[in-house]
């Protein structure tokens, strides 16, 4: 008798939870609280959780990517949105940055880099960029690319609107978890943030019980924001291009860096230890803080003659005549 109450009282508790969950999951999806939300963007939409940077494109995937303009992205082996790559003989330029070298709001032929393709000859040239890093992940992904692609230049394009930003949190954009880099008492930088944690929409993404049940999405939200807070550390923005610098001199190739636009303080460092560089004041954009003022294709043929310049200055790379020209 005892046992049969204990087991009607163990089934009444179970029915009222299971109640009481069925109704806070309507509830959360009647509020639909934006924390909950599943995002759009050219992230979310083929890129995938990366343990060692925070998020890295899908190989081989295919989007539609609408932002001041509708886009098509394809992604090759290495998850760079660029034709296919074979290491061979031909020396490579590898251009190293964020949406600015992936190319948001641009066709892939539109960019600055395969604009490029068509003037230098003697060279093969690869886009590495992927769209929200900061110049530590770019740092990391260098090194993770290049048994691949030993490149003999590398350009890094540096954001001046956000990378300073980047590189001085472990959180950015739609709640994007990262890897960060803090500075010792010894000036050295010390990698810190690795794995990084699943972000809140690459678990929904990814995580089938995240995805399907609103609960799970806040169960993991609290968890996240108690477990991986947003954290600032000083910015270590000239030791990462010091380090970017150091680490491909060190493998025999040349470093060079483009700015989006002038930004006083790094020109005077990158002048102090001698690494060329170009800014690209001027470059036509499009218009508007919440698109993110990404080139437009005239702004890609400001950039390419402008990085035309950098290189046969600086690296001896010969071009050929645009055919207008």
């Amino acid at each position: 008798m005892k046992v049969r109450k204990g087991l009607q009282s163990i089934g009444a508790i179970s029915v009222m939870t299971i109640v009481t969950l069925g109704a806070l999951e309507i509830v959360l999806r009647i509020v639909d609280l934006r924390e909950l939300r599943e995002g759009v963007s050219e992230r979310s939409l083929s890129y995938r959780y990366d343990a060692e940077l925070g998020w890295m494109p899908i190989p081989g995937s295919n989007s539609t990517v609408t932002n001041a303009r509708t886009i098509q992205a394809h992604h090759n082996s290495l998850g760079l949105r660029d034709d296919e790559f074979t290491l061979d003989a031909k020396p490579t330029i590898l251009f190293l940055g964020d949406s600015f070298v992936w190319g948001l709001d641009a066709e892939a032929n539109e960019r600055f880099s395969e604009l490029l393709k068509a003037r230098i000859a003697n060279y093969k040239i690869l886009a590495a960029g992927v769209s929200g890093y900061g110049t530590d992940q770019e740092y990391l992904l260098l090194q993770k690319l290049w048994p691949q692609v030993k490149p003999a230049i590398v350009v890094l394009i540096f954001c001046t609107d956000n990378d300073r930003a980047d590189n001085s949190s472990n959180i950015r954009y739609e709640g994007y978890q990262k890897p960060y880099f803090t500075t010792a008492a010894d000036g050295s930088l010390v990698l810190a943030g690795q794995p990084v944690p699943k972000s809140r929409l690459q678990a929904i993404k990814e995580d089938r019980w995240v995805r399907h049940s609103w609960l799970v999405r806040l169960a993991h939200a609290v968890y996240l924001k108690l477990r991986h807070p947003l954290l600032n550390v000083p910015d270590p923005t000239d030791r990462l291009v010091d380090n970017i610098r150091q680490f491909v001199e060190a493998n025999g190739g040349k470093f060079l860096v483009g700015l989006q636009t002038s930004d006083a303080a790094l020109e005077r460092h990158l002048q102090a230890v001698r690494i060329p560089f170009v800014s690209f004041d001027g470059a036509a954009s499009y218009p508007g803080a919440s698109v993110g003022g990404h080139w437009t294709p005239q702004g890609h043929e400001f950039v390419a003659e402008r990085l035309l310049r950098l290189l046969s200055a600086n690296a001896g790379v010969g071009a050929k005549p645009r055919a207008t020209e």
